[in-house]
C-alpha cells in the first residue's frame, strides 16, 4: 500500500491496522509497566501478530493487507510516510498455507529471541535490550531497502533484530555460554552461536550474488546488517547498565538482573549534600534537622530513602510558600515536593 492508496484504506482496513498494533505494541507496553522481562514479551507480540495474519489469510480481502501496509519495500520507502515500514515489518512473517517455510520463519525468529534475549537483557537491562532490538530491526530494512533500491520487492520478518542481538552480544559478553540447539540442545558459547549464524547468511549471501544458486525468498543482506550494526553500537548502549561489558562472572542470572534493575534505579536517587532549605536561607531546626540528617546517613538504599523522606513531610514545610510537603514515588525512587507547586520544591 503505498503513500498514494492510504487515503482509500475502509473502515475494516482501519479496524485491521488498529488490531495489528494494538497485538503488536500492547504485550510490551505490558511487561513495560508490570517488569515482566521484554524479550519473552516481544515474542508473544510477534507469536499473537502472526496468528492474525494467519487468520486474514482465509479472507480473499484481507489477505495482503498486513503486507502492504507495513512490510519494507525498496520502492515506497524513499516516501516519508511510508518509513514505518522500518519498523512494522520487523512484526510480520510469512503466514497462510505455506507448509514448513511458513512455521519455519516465525519460529526460527522467537527461538532466536526467547533464547539469546532473556540472558542479554539480564545483562543490558530492559530499556537498553528494547533499544538494542529497534536498532537491528531497523538496520535490518535498511540493509534491505539500500541493496535492493528501487525494487518493488517486499521484505518482512524480525530477522535482522534477532540478528541484532546475537551482534551486541557477541560485542559485550562473547565469554557466555548459552542454552541453544545446535545439533543439541545444550548450553554452546555465545560466540560460537553467533559466528556460525553469521557465517551461515555470509555464505548464502556468496552464493546469491556470485550466481552460484539461484533467487532466494530470505533476506540474508538484512540479516547481515542487523547483526553488524548493532555489534557497533553495542558496547557504548551497554556502557552503564547492570553488567558491564567483558565480566566473567559464570553468566546472566535472573538475579543479576533484579540487582542490576536496582542499581539503575539507585542511580536515579539525587544527591542529599545540598538541601533547598539551606539554599533558601532557612536552615531546618529541631526534628526536621535531625531527620535530615538521618536521611543523609541511611537515604542509599531505595526504602531508607523513601522512609525518611515521608518522615521529613510530616515535620517539614516548602522553603518557598510554607505549604505542607509531599513524597510522590515513581518506579521505586522517592521525591519531596510542595503540595502547592513542583516549581516551588522537587527534590532530592
Amino acid at each position: 500500500m503505498s503513500s498514494g492508496l492510504w487515503g482509500g484504506v475502509s473502515p475494516l482496513g482501519w479496524g485491521i491496522v488498529l488490531a495489528f498494533l494494538i497485538l503488536a505494541f500492547a504485550p510490551i507496553y505490558y511487561a513495560w509497566r508490570q517488569r515482566i522481562p521484554i524479550s519473552l514479551a516481544i515474542v508473544a507480540s510477534l507469536l499473537l501478530c502472526w496468528v492474525f495474519q494467519t487468520i486474514l489469510q482465509f479472507f480473499d480481502g484481507t489477505r495482503d493487507f498486513l503486507l502492504l501496509a507495513f512490510a519494507t519495500n525498496p520502492m515506497w520507502q524513499t516516501s516519508p510516510i511510508e518509513f514505518h515500514r522500518l519498523f512494522t515489518a520487523a512484526w510480520l512473517h510469512a503466514a497462510g498455507r505455506g507448509g514448513g517455510l511458513v512455521f519455519q520463519h516465525i519460529l526460527g525468529n522467537v527461538l532466536v529471541i526467547a533464547l539469546v534475549g532473556v540472558p542479554l537483557e539480564q545483562r543490558l537491562g530492559r530499556g537498553r535490550f528494547l533499544t538494542i532490538y529497534l536498532i537491528g530491526a531497523v538496520a535490518g530494512n535498511l540493509a534491505w531497502w539500500f541493496s535492493h533500491w528501487g525494487e518493488f520487492r517486499f521484505a518482512l520478518g524480525a530477522s535482522g533484530a534477532a540478528f541484532g542481538l546475537l551482534g551486541c552480544y557477541l560485542a559485550c559478553w562473547p565469554r557466555d555460554e548459552i542454552e541453544f540447539p545446535l545439533v543439541l540442545i545444550r548450553k554452546w558459547p555465545i560466540s560460537l552461536i553467533a559466528l556460525l549464524k553469521l557465517g551461515l547468511e555470509i555464505a548464502q549471501v556468496g552464493l546469491l550474488y556470485g550466481g552460484w544458486t539461484g533467487s532466494s525468498s530470505i533476506a540474508h543482506l538484512a540479516h547481515i546488517g542487523g547483526f553488524f550494526v548493532c555489534y557497533a553500537v553495542a558496547r557504548p548502549i551497554a556502557k552503564g547498565g547492570p553488567t558491564p561489558p567483558e565480566i566473567r562472572d559464570g553468566g546472566p542470572s535472573a538475579y543479576a538482573a533484579e540487582k542490576g534493575d536496582e542499581l539503575q534505579k539507585k542511580n536515579r536517587m539525587g544527591g542529599l549534600k545540598f538541601d533547598p532549605w539551606d539554599d533558601a536561607g532557612k536552615p531546618l531546626e529541631g526534628k526536621a534537622s535531625h531527620v535530615l540528617q538521618r536521611l543523609r546517613e541511611e537515604g542509599d538504599e531505595l526504602e531508607t530513602r523513601r522512609a525518611w523522606l515521608e518522615e521529613l513531610s510530616e515535620v517539614a514545610r516548602c522553603p518557598n510558600c510554607d505549604s505542607e510537603l509531599k513524597v510522590e514515588i515513581s518506579d521505586e525512587v522517592a521525591q519531596l515536593h510542595c503540595e502547592n507547586s513542583r516549581k516551588h520544591l522537587l527534590w532530592p
